[in-house]
């Protein structure tokens, strides 16, 4: 471990108090404490003492490598944006509570939590790898778990969310997205049947510089996950229709759809840059529309 970690721990400590503190203004559930991701190996990033739980997630600085001193700095920087990811998360689940249906906390809330995860712990094992050995297997930190603590849940509370059954994470998913991406950025993908608009995303194939053929097929497997993405993201905003308030495709969509997108762009960056140069600018591609 770099000698710059204890340091960052002791800095890492005051943000994550700062940002409980924030996540904590307004609530309405009395008793509650928020601590930042902790420095134990897997241990919770925060706790409550009751209402509707508290996430958990891995903790990722212990287990980094030596950090080079050149990265040391944006390795620092995505750290506490772990952090905050973690407070802004529990601040959405006292702020939605009795929200959604019975799916809400883990495609609203936590999913969205492992997606910024997974991009964020990308970034940090990029930054180590431009001048070291890249870490292995911090994808595998990303995802956290909703500890319910305190008064049992009420109807509605735990647990509760959009009227979708549970599917595998689009990064998880292969084959054939039912509706292609492909050029139509700025143009709704999936069809708009319902009424409700469709969802727009910027075409990556395009983009992209020639692949070599060591990463042919992770590029192939990503760019197919983008547009699995974006099948998703059109079926859960007809079946969601008429729930939450007026952020709700901004939020339980949206945004959850642009963390996904860019995890996967990463990915595709990172299999290029492994035998050639590394394409920039592909985080510009993930944020998408709704389109009426």
């Amino acid at each position: 471990m770099s000698r710059a970690l204890p340091k960052y721990n002791k800095r890492r400590v005051g943000l994550a108090g700062g940002a409980a503190a924030v996540a904590l203004t307004g609530a309405v559930i009395a008793g509650t404490a928020l601590a930042g991701e902790s420095s134990e190996g897997g241990g919770a990033d925060a706790r409550t003492l009751a209402g509707p739980g508290t996430i958990s997630c891995p903790d990722v600085a212990s287990r980094l490598p030596a950090i080079p001193a050149s990265a040391q700095d944006e390795v620092t920087r995505n750290l506490a944006q772990l952090d905050q990811q973690v407070a802004e998360a529990n601040k959405r689940l006292v702020d939605t509570v009795g929200q959604g249906g019975p799916n809400f906390v883990q495609n609203a809330i936590l999913g969205p939590l492992e997606d910024k995860r997974t991009a964020t712990v990308n970034r940090i094992a990029t930054a180590i790898g431009r001048t070291a050995d890249r870490p292995a297997g911090l994808d595998s930190l990303a995802t956290c778990s909703l500890d319910a603590q305190g008064d049992p849940a009420a109807p509605g509370q735990e647990e509760t969310g959009g009227a979708e059954p549970s599917a595998p994470p689009a990064e998880d998913a292969g084959g054939d997205a039912g509706a292609g991406q492909g050029g139509n950025a700025g143009a709704g993908q999936g069809g708009d049947t319902s009424g409700v608009g469709a969802i727009s995303c910027p075409d990556v194939a395009p983009r992209l510089p020639a692949i070599p053929a060591s990463a042919q097929d992770e590029v192939t497997r990503n760019l197919a996950q983008l547009d699995q993405q974006v099948t998703e993201a059109n079926k859960r905003l007809v079946d969601t229709v008429g729930q939450g308030g007026p952020d709700f495709v901004q939020n339980a969509i949206l945004g959850p759809l642009e963390d996904k997108r860019t995890a996967t762009v990463n990915r595709i960056a990172t299999a290029i840059g492994r035998t050639a140069d590394r394409p920039a600018g592909l985080d510009s591609l993930a944020a998408c529309t709704l389109t009426k």
